[in-house]
């Protein structure tokens, strides 16, 4: 059985910073640790954190006056972030860089006088974060019949901004209907989208040209990793998602002579290592990873934990 990992694959910059902030507030011993929500949208990461005495809740009322309260990856909105600031809560922001770019896109486009208009899956932390953080109009879609349907004059400026788990593809189509439909618009350069969504995705396209069944790493609730086995589908690879080694049904695999994995931008490496075992398991194996963009991008962590370093 050949097996070829997507180049890049898993954490991305966000993800590892979002991580790293709570093992360091766990570091400090300063105060119990409660975080709002998971930190990332992967259970095994989730679960390694909670051994180390960090406590996930998912309303701030949970979280005792004299803890520190941290901000998952995926952003909150402004009235969370005053009623952390009401309650005296000592907070630490794990916002991805990124979803904050947004927010402040947003805000900007917002205080221009224009109408927003996010991209975006209804419930997700993100998007429900992203529309409490912006004063002014703002209209969620995710389709381009959501764009037809909004309840707006045509004449309306306004300005377009997309949850980061989203890529150029995914939103390119929605984007063009409110082109097509409104007369004055704006919005953020491609070069503004997330790197890592784009990224995983272009290697998931080129890993479809070579393999017949697809592997995606990563947990069900877990968006850009659900998406990636969607675009598995839709290049007419079956496609499967994994949380683990554990899930692989053999089943998916008879007659195959070449697998491909992949794994989402929250899915640590550790968890593709462990397909990789399973499929060992099934018989010999060879690896081989295809060639694809190098990711160097980090980003700092919040001055607090800087300093207590």
């Amino acid at each position: 059985m050949k097996i070829i990992l997507a180049q890049p694959r898993s954490f991305c910059a966000g993800v590892v910073r979002a991580i790293e902030i709570v093992e360091r507030a766990l570091a400090t011993g300063d105060a119990p640790v409660y975080v709002r929500h998971e930190i990332v949208h992967n259970r095994h990461v989730v679960d390694g954190l909670k051994a180390k005495g960090a406590t996930f809740v998912e309303n701030l009322s949970d979280i005792p006056s004299d803890a520190i309260a941290i901000f998952s990856a995926h952003g909150v909105s402004r009235a969370v972030e005053n009623d952390a600031a009401a309650r005296n809560l000592n907070v630490i922001d794990a916002t991805c860089p990124l979803v904050t770019k947004v927010h402040n896109q947003g805000q900007r486009y917002s205080s221009l006088g224009r109408t927003v208009i996010l991209i975006g899956h209804a419930g997700h932390p993100e998007v429900e974060g992203t529309l409490g953080r912006i004063t002014g109009p703002i209209h969620l879609v995710e389709t381009r019949d959501d764009v037809l349907n909004l309840d707006l004059p045509d004449d309306t400026p306004v300005a377009y901004i997309t949850q980061t788990t989203l890529s150029v593809d995914d939103t390119r189509q929605t984007i063009e209907a409110v082109k097509a439909r409104f007369s004055d618009v704006i919005g953020p350069e491609t070069r503004d989208i997330c790197y890592a969504t784009q990224n995983r995705q272009t290697a998931v396209r080129d890993l479809c040209r070579h393999v017949e069944v697809l592997l995606v790493v990563g947990s069900p609730n877990s968006s850009n990793s659900n998406r990636l086995r969607e675009i598995g589908e839709e290049c007419g690879i079956p496609s499967y998602l994994v949380a683990d080694g554990h899930q692989v049904d053999p089943e998916w695999l008879a007659g195959k002579e070449t697998i491909g994995i992949t794994a989402g931008a929250s899915a640590p490496n550790v968890l593709v290592d462990d397909v990789i075992g399973a499929l060992a398991k099934l018989g010999p194996i060879e690896i081989k990873a295809l060639q694809g963009v190098e990711e160097k991008i980090t980003f700092r962590l919040p001055p607090e934990l800087l300093k207590a370093s």
